[in-house]
């Protein structure tokens, strides 16, 4: 199968960043060290979908060095690194992903890998299995099963499984321990944070911060915001985990009153419209919109370009106004 990449000669920078996080990843150098020997993996066709960048890049190498042939997807067209993509093409790896791509070219990425036919699968936010379980459901008869590491994914899982209509096994990487004490509350809590500041290239030390959702996610975002000293604003839906976000010493109010308030918003709930066009009335001007769920439909951008009254613009990269 041919890649289908933004350009080939990115490559050079990808590798460099690869080899960067090689050097800050032990855990999974043992698995590539053990697993590369005995080849667990060999003879097997592995679709991938992920966040792709250079830490995920090396999981994919390590699968590959494992014995399995390897596709690869991004989970999210706006976290796709294009150079990191081609790095991981020119390794041996067969990727579709490109960075902003359109919706229907991330799902003829999605679509172009599973015509490998895989034996076992590895899904960011469930689009890879609601695909198999739609238009590419001939290919569930081979499917030995595979792994999903996100709440939405996981969400998704469940609801199909508890309606009898999962049609092969998957682990639910996400309700593990070790993933959502640590890798939602502090990996997410800082990469959030890391982001939106350097996109935005802003203090937070003195700013309000309104969370929305206190999930995992949502606790880790809270934390670091604290940490950075911004006065933060929880809206959650659900009361007990309301309370808790009143006992670990954050304001608790509705997105609509919360809205009047904050200078920075950041979403984490997995749902969507959880803000929309009623908030954005309210909002002060310069208010820094942000999402940390797993796809972009958490906050309406259609609402927020119904009341612009100028032609939206991009001041900084990835930024707009």
């Amino acid at each position: 199968m041919e890649s289908m990449i933004r350009d080939i000669a990115l490559a050079p920078s990808g590798k460099q960043k690869i080899s960067w996080v090689k050097e800050h990843m032990p855990l999974l150098n043992i698995l590539n060290e053990k697993y590369s020997k005995n080849q667990i993996f060999n003879g097997l066709n592995m679709v991938v979908t992920i966040h792709l960048e250079a830490k995920t890049a090396y999981l994919a190498q390590v699968l590959k060095n494992a014995g399995a042939n390897v596709v690869v997807t991004g989970s999210n067209p706006l976290s796709t690194q294009d150079d990191v993509a081609a790095a991981l093409a020119d390794s041996g790896v067969t990727v579709f992903a490109t960075h902003n791509c359109t919706d229907k070219e991330y799902d003829t990425y999605l679509s172009k890998a599973l015509d490998v036919e895989p034996d076992l699968i590895i899904d960011d936010g469930g689009d890879l299995v609601n695909m198999l379980h739609g238009e590419r459901k001939n290919l569930v008869a081979k499917l030995i099963g595979g792994s999903e590491e996100t709440t939405t994914g996981v969400h998704r899982l469940k609801a199909l499984s508890n309606n009898g209509k999962l049609a092969f096994p998957m682990i639910a990487v996400n309700d593990a321990y070790c993933k959502y004490l640590f890798d939602n509350r502090y990996g997410t809590g800082q990469s959030s944070w890391d982001g939106i500041m350097r996109t935005t290239n802003l203090s937070v030390a003195g700013k309000t911060v309104v969370v929305a959702g206190y999930g995992w996610c949502g606790k880790g975002v809270a934390m670091r915001a604290k940490g950075l000293g911004a006065n933060v604003i929880v809206t959650e839906i659900d009361p007990i985990k309301g309370i808790e976000a009143v006992f670990d010493g954050f304001r608790v109010m509705p997105m609509q009153e919360a809205a009047k308030y904050g200078d920075f918003f950041v979403t984490v709930t997995g749902c969507k419209d959880v803000i929309t066009k009623e908030h954005f009335a309210v909002m002060k001007d310069g208010a820094i919109l942000s999402n940390a769920g797993h796809f972009d439909v958490e906050i309406n951008i259609k609402h927020l370009e119904e009341l612009t009254v100028e032609p939206s613009y991009e001041v900084r990269k990835n930024i707009r106004t």
